[in-house]
């Protein structure tokens, strides 16, 4: 047989296709992997892990939690009043194993970590843009900014989120920003704290606006409204919105709803 003549556009496009291949073959092992460990420590009613919206749930539960009862509304929420009877979207707010994500304990203590990866002048600007889409919610719930991570209650960090796999696509995708939480005990007392994830690209009005929105996941809102004019829209808009009252009104009517967090656990060894 005569020697094959070499197509060089031809041996790009086999590399390249060889590539993609190796690539969503690494894609699947690795799902295939985060699976198995997950109904592994499902079985053992160790740890859970959900899929909502943008947002990765990841849930530790060591004991039993008691029934779920509200906590008296913050006087802040308390006083709040609607004089435009906007409504509000608390219909799209998802209810976790434990109830819904109240806070009990104020101030809520928030941690931004400074980014390394760029130089102080900006690191600085970045700070501020975050610490100014925080303290835009402190109208309606008391916050203060803490110096040291181990004693925050939500922790903001500069940094790309996991990509993500729609549930119609296998073709994962880059996200602008992530929320999770994750629950802890501390002398029986079910507690727990959220990281925020934000991505590098995010800057000026857009940072202010992710910082906006993910802060409002971590203060209760763990859902998204239909209408543009909020500022838990459940997409990037060109014209971010402020907190509404529809998004206060919502935040209002999670804090009226019952929790186990913040409450006692029951002791599965005393239960007869």
């Amino acid at each position: 047989m005569g020697k094959r003549t070499q197509h060089p556009i031809l041996n790009t496009l086999i590399n390249l296709i060889s590539q993609r291949l190796i690539t969503a073959l690494a894609l699947f092992l690795g799902t295939g992997l985060l699976i198995v460990f997950t109904n592994l420590q499902s079985s053992r009613g160790l740890t859970i892990i959900q899929k909502y919206a943008y947002s990765d749930l990841i849930i530790s539960l060591p004991i039993s939690s008691s029934s779920p009862k509200p906590h008296p509304l913050p006087p802040t929420l308390a006083q709040w009043q609607d004089n435009t009877n906007s409504g509000d979207y608390f219909s799209q707010v998802t209810i976790t194993q434990v109830g819904y994500l109240v806070w009990s304990q104020f101030p809520i203590r928030v941690y931004v970590e400074p980014p390394r990866a760029v130089n102080e002048k900006q690191a600085q600007v970045w700070v501020n843009g975050v610490l100014q889409g925080v303290k835009e919610w402190s109208n309606y719930l008391p916050i203060t900014v803490v110096e040291q991570p181990e004693s925050a209650d939500i922790t903001i960090v500069r940094k790309a989120p996991p990509l993500q796999i729609s549930p119609d696509s296998n073709i994962p995708r880059a996200r602008s920003a992530q929320t999770t939480y994750e629950l802890y005990t501390t002398n029986k007392v079910l507690s727990h704290r959220f990281t925020i994830l934000l991505s590098p690209s995010q800057t000026g009005e857009y940072l202010i606006a992710a910082t906006r929105h993910e802060f409002g996941h971590a203060l209760g809102i763990w859902g998204h409204s239909p209408l543009q004019t909020d500022a838990l829209y459940f997409s990037q808009v060109r014209n971010p919105s402020s907190i509404s009252p529809r998004d206060v009104n919502t935040l209002k009517r999670v804090y009226e709803q019952p929790t186990s967090l913040g409450w006692s656990l029951m002791d599965n060894s005393k239960i007869n």
